[in-house]
């Protein structure tokens, strides 16, 4: 399944919209907390197909800072499954050397879970392979908008000039300060649109849109995806001759 693919372009970060759950499992006449519990077989895949290939970092929107606004049952079960992965794959991750990071307003998070990610981010903290970054109770614009409040927090302060605000500036004050930014971008289910998930770093994303729903969105799938990215051509503004000489 992995031969074509180029060791040399393989992207450093991957994020994926993790969508199609509910509709598979409507699709197959069960409850959509079915799809969920399905899905969480795809994670397993794609974090091992990952680590396998050499991605540095893999982003996966796992919950939406708009998602808290789903029924309260579903809200529940969500967190019963995230609760449930924490407690049973941290120490495989561990000893993969995956290191497990969070990005969001992960304060929101029922204490229970908050405390079991704390943990496994604690634990996971001086892995060196590869970077499993969750989003969690994320959202874009709240995200710029927080970044926006905390340099206008320092410039007030004097720590900075208002002429020192730049793009890369901008960019250390976002929660993925220290990540590059997304080289692909995966969405499933057949929908097009980025759902204010990391609306600035993705500014030169490669974006790769699939029908496939996410519980069905497995190794070969992934395969496909990235070998769809090493044929594309990366120019960010610039022309083909100026990339190839």
């Amino acid at each position: 399944m992995i031969a074509g693919l180029d060791p040399a372009k393989i992207p450093a970060h991957v994020a994926i919209i993790m969508d199609g759950n509910g509709r598979w499992a409507k699709a197959r006449h069960l409850p959509r907390v079915m799809g969920h519990r399905e899905g969480m077989k795809s994670v397993r895949a794609v974090i091992e197909t990952a680590r396998k290939v050499g991605v540095k970092v893999l982003t996966l929107y796992a919950f939406s800072k708009e998602n808290w606004q789903r029924p309260k049952d579903e809200v529940s079960f969500l967190m019963k499954l995230l609760s449930e992965y924490l407690q049973k794959e941290v120490d495989e991750l561990h000893e993969k050397d995956v290191q497990i990071r969070a990005i969001g307003e992960i304060e929101l998070l029922p204490a229970n879970v908050l405390e079991l990610l704390k943990a496994a981010i604690e634990k996971t903290a001086k892995n060196q392979g590869l970077i499993l970054n969750l989003a969690l109770s994320y959202g874009g614009r709240a995200e710029i908008a927080q970044a926006a409040r905390l340099i206008a927090q320092a410039v007030l302060k004097g720590e900075l000039k208002p002429s020192e605000i730049d793009e890369a500036l901008f960019a250390r004050f976002l929660y993925t300060k220290d990540l590059p930014d997304p080289d692909l971008l995966i969405r499933t289910s057949g929908e097009m649109r980025l759902s204010n998930f990391l609306l600035y770093q993705t500014a030169y994303t490669e974006l790769y849109f699939t029908e496939t729903l996410w519980p069905d969105f497995r190794e070969e799938e992934f395969i496909k995806a990235l070998k769809d990215y090493q044929r594309r051509e990366r120019r960010f503004g610039k022309i083909s001759e100026q990339i190839h000489g």
